[in-house]
């Protein structure tokens, strides 16, 4: 019953703000909606401990769900160490941000619909997790895509919103496409989606070739490759990561909990749960350590110039993501879940903490108009801080250090054991790693260091945030200091097989989280060298000489335009994809629906009825000389054509 009320609670929270929000009025919404959100954190916590340390797999049946043909299908609760893992991150994060919402939005005259839509992306999130089958993860999956919809744009009047809004629906679908036809393969292949049935009969299916756009391939090798390209829209790995930043225009609270808990982090889990098919498609798990490699690099390298602060720490999770991917496509599943753990608690304090900051300064977010803030919000200001070092992995090696350090340190470890082709994967973490240090002290020196860019009526009137908020900031920085120290032993440490039990599935080939403990010092200390030298040279622009950066950016200004643009990425799309599908919609629309469709068919015969009846009407004068003269003409016809027809004889 424990399960099911983790699950359902959110749902009923959402359903009761949605629908009778206008009857309870606001804040009895918030506290409904909150208090179920954080009932359901409280039981996730238990849950984990029951289930974390070599529990079985549970399998709690809810309902009988889809039954056609040969696809029997029922919803039922999939509850392992990793269930109970996610279960934690989602409805922890779900609930800080529900309670930190109360302070943020208490200005919104539609805080009932808000907090039915974070209500939903959570029960949405967590139907995900907790799935058996590979329907009920599609369900999952979309709901979380439909929430996001409506979060982004909740403040629908802004047409800034709404183009967010549908970008991220739309790019989404692009990868979901492939996630569909993944799902569709599955069935065709094994004759069910149940993910217990399809794990036993895939070494059966190894190696065997599969028909795919007229040609043979792999089968596991395809279909997992489809899967994946779900991951990617979802997770926004490159190419499918243009909406991501875009997604900022919704409140923070949004930014927050789908970057740190719930829809970015949906791909990463699946390759997690799905990872006895991938073990055994080497091929594409390449293609995922090489997506996520230069997903951390593309990332790390806009996020240097970004001047609005809530895209600074976006880009910071496309980044950080592709650290995840990187972890998965060597096999160190686990490692990925630890960093997807730890970066859930210091990426919602940096978003948080980011809309502490705008809530200081008036809804201001550009960088470039702020600073010296650290004496008017100093709370704030040291739980960002605390944020930023466990985002830049700040620790010693082999000692300790806080979140972000037990974790990002253990990928980049196992990407340089896994000895990827000229170890591309292990450098470029290492340089994203470099660039994350730079871009994150950016921040924080723009924001809080240094004398005021601010007007100064903003800048006398900014105020620290409601203790609501602060309260949560303070749990999340309590997160992000000992989540990486005191879960290590359990994710990657000598407890692993123990404690995750048959969660996860490792190949027999498959060492990578025994040798990554066994790799030389110097990669050991790479990651805290790359952190320190990005630190350094943040320090010496932004602090030391403030100077540098417009120097650099004149001196340099093709790729600093082309970083801050983005790779181009949104100009490349709108050339290749948005302005011919235009082109093609107003040519359906004025060409073939307009002058063909419309002026054949509808429009053309009433027009040529109009156009006869309205000239022969004018015959019915009503004058009998008329209808008389007409008379008459046809007598003279008739008598002609018989004349002629006698002479034709």
């Amino acid at each position: 019953m424990i399960y099911k009320a983790i699950v359902f609670l959110p749902a009923i929270g959402a359903l009761i703000a949605g629908l009778l929000g206008r009857v309870l009025g606001p804040r009895p919404c918030e506290i409904i909606t909150t208090s179920f959100v954080g009932a359901a954190a409280v039981l996730s916590w238990v849950a984990f401990w029951q289930v974390g340390i070599g529990g079985e797999t549970l399998r709690v049946p809810v309902l009988r769900w889809v039954t056609s043909g040969e696809l029997d299908v029922s919803w039922a609760l999939r509850i392992d160490t990793l269930t109970a893992v996610m279960l934690v991150v989602v409805n922890t994060v779900s609930a800080l941000v529900h309670l930190y919402s109360i302070g943020y939005m208490h200005e919104d005259d539609s805080r009932q619909r808000f907090f039915a839509y974070l209500s939903m992306f959570t029960f949405a999130m967590l139907a995900l997790v907790t799935s058996d089958n590979f329907l009920q993860l599609f369900f999952g999956w979309e709901g979380v895509g439909l929430a996001s919809y409506l979060l982004i744009g909740f403040w629908y009047l802004k047409p800034e919103a709404n183009a967010a809004a549908i970008k991220a629906f739309v790019v989404n679908r692009v990868g979901d496409f492939g996630f569909a036809l993944g799902i569709f393969g599955i069935f065709a292949v094994f004759g069910t989606i149940g993910f217990d049935a399809v794990f036993r009969a895939a070494p059966g299916v190894a190696g065997k070739p599969m028909e795919f756009l007229g040609h043979q391939w792999d089968t596991l090798t395809v279909l997992c490759l489809l899967l994946f390209m779900g991951a990617m829209g979802k997770s926004a790995q490159f190419l499918l990561h243009t909406w991501l930043p875009d997604a900022m225009e919704g409140p923070t609270p949004v930014s927050a909990l789908i970057h740190a808990a719930t829809m970015v982090t949906a791909g990463v889990f699946m390759v997690a749960r799905l990872s006895p098919l991938f073990e055994l498609a080497p091929v594409a798990l390449q293609v995922v350590t090489l997506v996520g490699a230069v997903t951390a690099f593309f990332a790390a390298t806009v996020g240097l110039v970004q001047n609005d602060i809530k895209r600074v720490v976006a880009y910071s999770t496309c980044s950080q993501l592709g650290y995840m991917f990187v972890a998965c496509g060597v096999g160190a599943y686990a490692a990925g879940i630890f960093h997807l753990f730890t970066h859930a608690f210091f990426k919602a304090l940096l978003f948080l903490g980011s809309g502490s900051v705008i809530h200081a300064m008036h809804h201001e977010q550009d960088m470039r108009k702020m600073g010296g803030l650290a004496r008017k919000i100093r709370f704030t200001y040291v739980t960002m801080l605390i944020g930023t070092l466990s985002l830049t992995g700040v620790g010693i090696p082999h000692l300790g250090g806080f979140a972000g350090f037990h974790s990002k340190d253990a990928i980049i470890e196992a990407a340089f054991a896994a000895h990827t082709p000229n170890d591309y994967a292990f450098w470029l973490l290492v340089v994203a790693a470099f660039m994350t240090a730079f871009y994150s002290w950016r921040l924080i020196f723009m924001t809080f260091h240094g004398t005021t860019r601010a007007d100064r009526h903003t800048y006398e009137h900014a105020h620290e945030s409601p203790f609501v908020m602060l309260v949560v900031l303070a749990a999340l920085a309590l997160g992000s200091v000992v989540a990486g120290f005191a879960f290590q032993h359990y994710f990657i440490g000598e407890a692993y097989k123990e404690f995750w039990g048959k969660a996860l599935f490792e190949g027999a080939h498959n060492h990578i989280l025994h040798t990554l403990h066994e790799v030389p010092d110097w990669v050991g200390w790479a990651p805290t060298l790359a952190m320190l030298g990005g630190f350094a040279l943040s320090y010496l622009f932004y602090i030391a000489a403030p100077s540098l950066p417009a120097i650099t950016a004149r001196a340099f200004r093709p790729i600093y335009l082309f970083l801050l643009n983005k790779w181009y990425f949104d100009e490349l799309y709108d050339w290749l994809f948005v302005r011919p599908a235009f082109w093609i919609g107003r040519l359906l629309w004025k060409r073939g629906d307009g002058t063909i469709i419309d002026g054949l068919g509808p429009d053309g015969i009433a027009n040529r009825v109009l156009w006869t009846t309205g000239r022969v009407v004018k015959l019915q004068t009503g004058y009998v000389y008329h209808y008389a003269f007409a008379m008459l003409i046809g007598v003279a016809l008739i008598v002609t054509a018989f004349m002629f027809a006698g002479s034709w004889r």
